[in-house]
């Protein structure tokens, strides 16, 4: 996506990337949507992410690789074995379009940022009661 243009909506940041890009966003999208199906799907920070109980997951795409930003380095962490081949940082995930992250692995990881952001949500209402 041109830096001059902010995306409003997740599909129109999808359509600002060449196609073989588009087709694995518009992939890991949807494996993501399958995974957490009640996570309100949003633009923040500059690229689509997902929310339930906090940010669970982002995604993007660049120049030379696509990004799966699953905000918790302990999770990719978790799965390093499973992400032999794939280059991660912290708390990051780069793959390309033609090789691409296996949807059962994207789909363990959202569910468990979906359980380490309810873990943090239950603690936050303890400290208030």
């Amino acid at each position: 996506m041109p830096a001059r243009m902010k995306a409003r909506t997740v599909d129109e940041y999808i359509k600002g990337f060449p196609p073989g890009v588009q087709d694995a966003l518009q992939d890991l999208r949807k494996t993501i949507r399958t995974a957490a199906p009640d996570a309100e799907e949003k633009i923040g920070y500059g690229m689509p992410g997902y929310r339930q109980s906090g940010w669970l997951v982002f995604f993007g795409g660049f120049k030379d690789h696509c990004s799966f930003f699953p905000a918790s380095k302990a999770v990719v962490q978790g799965h390093k074995k499973e992400l032999k081949g794939f280059e991660t940082k912290a708390g990051t995930i780069h793959f390309t379009p033609e090789h691409r992250l296996p949807a059962a692995l994207v789909k363990r990881i959202v569910k468990e940022r979906m359980r380490e952001n309810e873990l943090v949500a239950e603690r936050r209402r303890k400290k208030r009661h």
